[in-house]
Order: structure tokens, then sequence, then C-alpha cells
């Protein structure tokens, strides 16, 4: 119970859903055979979006909007969601090839343009 109270005084309102996601392991680890790697998350609404942890970004609106526009939060619930399945070893893994994680990039760049 300390720890997730710790989390939503953290993290605020995207504490809840991110542990939601995360119970439904909604987090997928995608890897190429050169190590590149994205984190692809289904969101509540059904939509997947793709994640960086490395430069903690996230292909939602609400990280567009809330985290970057308007700096109201650090993060968004799909970020945080990586974050813990990471820590408690919930991320599902995909493996694939160099031109399958470019074209999971380019269709995320696609939907934004």
């Amino acid at each position: 119970d300390t720890l997730f109270f710790r989390l939503k005084f953290i993290f605020g309102p995207s504490a809840v859903p991110a542990l939601d996601l995360v119970d439904q392991r909604s987090v997928t680890r995608v890897v190429s055979p050169s190590g590149r790697t994205a984190y692809q998350v289904l969101g509540s609404s059904g939509k997947l979006y793709t994640c960086y942890s490395s430069c903690h970004f996230c292909t939602c609106p609400a990280f567009g909007f809330t985290v970057l526009q308007k700096s109201e939060s650090l993060l968004c619930k799909h970020i945080l969601a990586v974050y813990l399945s990471q820590a408690v070893g919930a991320c599902q893994e995909l493996s694939v090839s160099e031109e399958q994680l470019t074209s999971i990039l380019l269709a995320e760049e696609e939907d934004e343009g």
C-alpha cells in the first residue's frame, strides 16, 4: 500500500491507469537484431502507442499535450507503464527484423502527420 501511495503522490493521475496497463500485460518490448529497442503499449482505448524509454517519449496525445505543451505532468500513463513493467519483469518480448522495426516507427510518424 505504501508503494502505491508513493506512486500516486509522485505521478498523480497517471499512476492507477499505468498499473492497470501493467496488470493487463499491455507493454511489449520490441527488439531488433541490432539491439534497437522500442516499447509498444496497448492503451485503454485499444490504440497502440510507441514509447521510447531511452529518451522518455510517447506518441500518445496526452504526452504531447500534458507533458510537452503544458508541463503539467512528468510522463503519461504509457511511459509509466513501461517503467513499471520493466521493474517487475512484466514486459512481453517481440523480436523483429530491422525492417519491421522501421515500419513500426514509420507507421507512428504517418499517424501523427
